[in-house]
């Protein structure tokens, strides 16, 4: 195995430990490669982006009462 190819099982986890945690240089350049060539991990992405932004504004939500 390539030190750069990652399976999807592998970027989606790499995907959600970068919500915790700093990507090392070659796991962020797998991630990026993996990215380029595979078409369901980027929705993944998208869709992790999503929740994250949606959770961003459930805690700044506010009643204006």
């Amino acid at each position: 195995m390539t030190p750069f190819k990652r399976t999807c099982k592998e970027a989606t986890a790499l995907m959600v430990a970068r919500e915790d945690r700093a990507l090392g240089l070659a796991d962020r350049l797998a991630l990026r490669l993996h990215l380029l060539i595979c078409e369901a991990c980027p929705r993944f992405e998208r869709q992790m982006l999503a929740m994250r932004n949606g959770m961003k504004q459930w805690r700044n939500y506010t009643t204006q009462d």
